[in-house]
């Protein structure tokens, strides 16, 4: 596997920015292809993001939960399709980056060049892609470094130390923690997990650390930020789109999480 290019991309320079800035980060989950998506990125970046995830749906998702899923599962039905989501987005300009998340099988299906060069002209930076781990993420990974697209590696709970610094090594744009064992979703309390997490990658890494899964509200959001740079909010703002707020209630919780993070 190849190394990651020695210097920061888009993705990576902007959190960076942020950070040293004393701003703690915050990346939004849109599902692509979601009702009034496009102008919910838009308004996401007004509330205050640093950079937004855009979820290409998939049908056989294996971090995602029930939230995500129905998500998915409605912009499927509605006709959203891979080319179709990178041509809208090469016509939308939020004024953040923007980090595609998807599957393997989608990448697989593309092709790897194909896949990375449609991510630039969509003006995306960085892409998740939570089921290729560390070991099989080089074919990947050499023709997205080409590209100029930022790959984020994900550690979850599990990962032993010692693969830690490999995995963050390797990683893009940031390091995405995973903040619990299980599947997206909203929680009721922040597991203890989620800051262990961070803290473990913070000990291995300058890379911006950003912790996703279970984080549900502004509170937890600012329990984790104790150790992470930044947080990772998916089901609450797709269960906002999902219950009709549009991208007006995205952008409210989206700058509730914003004015909770700059409180500290």
């Amino acid at each position: 596997m190849s190394a990651a290019p020695a210097g920061p991309g888009l993705l990576e320079t902007a959190l960076r920015a942020g950070r040293d800035a004393g701003r703690k980060l915050l990346v939004p989950y849109f599902t692509a292809g979601l009702g009034d998506w496009t102008e919910a990125l838009h308004a996401a970046a007004g509330a205050g993001a640093d950079a937004i995830e855009v979820g290409i749906p998939f049908s056989d998702p294996v971090i995602d939960g029930p939230t995500i899923q129905e998500a998915s599962t409605r912009a499927l039905q509605a006709g959203a399709t891979p080319d179709g989501i990178l041509d809208t987005l090469a016509r939308t300009e939020p004024g953040v980056p923007l980090v595609a998340m998807t599957y393997y099988n989608v990448i697989f299906r593309g092709g790897h060049r194909r896949i990375a060069a449609s991510l630039v002209r969509a003006g995306v930076s960085g892409a998740i892609i939570p089921d290729l781990p560390l070991d099989e993420v080089g074919d990947w990974a050499a023709a997205a470094d080409l590209a100029g697209v930022e790959t984020v590696l994900l550690a979850a709970p599990t990962t032993p130390d010692e693969r830690l610094p490999a995995i963050c090594a390797r990683s893009r744009g940031f390091v995405y923690g995973v903040g619990l064992m299980g599947v997206t979703g909203e929680r009721a309390t922040l597991a203890a997990s989620a800051t262990v997490m961070a803290k473990r990658l913070r000990a291995v890494t300058d890379k911006p650390v950003l912790v996703g899964v279970g984080v549900s509200t502004p509170e937890q959001a600012v329990e984790v930020c104790a150790e992470a740079d930044g947080v990772a909010v998916g089901s609450a703002v797709v269960r906002r789109m999902l219950d009709g707020g549009g991208p007006e209630g995205a952008a409210e919780l989206i700058g509730s999480f914003r004015a909770a993070l700059d409180r500290g």
